[in-house]
């Protein structure tokens, strides 16, 4: 299996671009070898998961596996462009619903691979606070701030507007995934209070004993699906792989023993999902037998 990271990939990346621009773009994922196939995926917690654990099924069952590692937008870009096969990261209806609108005439939608999906703010079990509406009422021993992710997420503009919705008295403070596990851990171990911007599935919540904050306001919104998505042609080409994708389907819990496996020191994920494809061969055969 080969596997492309985004510094790596810049030409893939680049594809997508020219085609958004209307321009001609040769497409790998149509060669004449249909034994090959491209998984596209987003750097998330969850889809290195997902996307590994079916690229370990579909090496099993004899296919040339390529990950390629891009941004959301590039992700969909590839996917519509024929540049890649397929994705099981799509977060709908919300969280990609523009590259959806944009693209989804051009892409076809195999549906849920995973439902249960949320986002929120995350407290320790063992805070003393239970809804946003009394964040407040607990701001000094959450020093004043909610620990947050990248600047740029989905989930920190929402969060942006839970603060000014519940007019809180804490500042969202912007890192990455790391520096928000990383506060959340340090806490827990301290036994202190820490609010952080959180979404399921997450390995965090196989790790510790955590709860999301009540949202009576409802400006997380509902809960979101996760669906895999082909490009157009792929059951035509691969009627095979086709099937197995369309037949992909697990919980949130399964996922996060796979994320939890690779937050281990120099875990290899894709040796993690090897081991939980073997480990769980009951289930994944099922996917290889189109029982979804």
């Amino acid at each position: 299996m080969k596997k492309h990271t985004l510094n790596q990939h810049v030409r893939f990346a680049s594809l997508a671009l020219m085609a958004s621009a209307g321009l001609a773009v040769g497409s790998a994922a149509q060669a004449d070898d249909h034994n090959s196939i491209n998984l596209a995926y987003v750097e998330w917690s969850s889809e290195v998961a997902s996307t590994n654990v079916i690229a370990a099924v579909l090496e099993q069952e004899g296919y040339d596996v390529d990950l390629t590692s891009l941004s959301a937008a590039a992700m969909f870009q590839a996917l519509a462009s024929s540049d890649a096969d397929a994705i099981v990261a799509a977060w709908l209806p919300t969280t990609h619903a523009d590259y959806m609108e944009r693209l989804g005439g051009d892409v076809e939608d195999l549906g849920v691979n995973l439902d249960g999906t949320k986002l929120g703010l995350v407290v320790p079990a063992y805070a003393d606070v239970d809804s946003i509406a009394d964040l407040n009422d607990h701001a000094d021993s959450f020093n004043g701030e909610i620990i947050g992710i990248d600047p740029g997420a989905g989930l920190m503009s929402l969060t942006e507007e839970v603060v000014d919705t519940y007019d809180l008295d804490l500042q969202l403070r912007s890192g990455s995934g790391a520096t928000m596990t990383a506060a959340l851990a340090s806490a827990i171990r301290n036994e202190e209070n820490v609010v952080v911007t959180g979404w399921t599935p997450h390995w965090k919540f196989s790790r510790w004993d955590l709860k999301y904050l009540e949202d009576p306001k409802n400006v997380y919104g509902g809960a979101e699906q996760i669906h895999t998505i082909v490009r157009e042609g792929l059951g035509d080409d691969m009627p095979r792989a086709y099937a197995i994708l369309d037949a992909f389907e697990w919980t949130p819990e399964q996922m996060g023993e796979v994320m939890l496996m690779n937050q281990e020191e120099g875990a290899d994920p894709y040796e993690n999902a090897k081991q939980w494809v073997e480990d769980n061969q009951d289930i994944v055969n099922g996917w290889i037998n189109g029982e979804s």
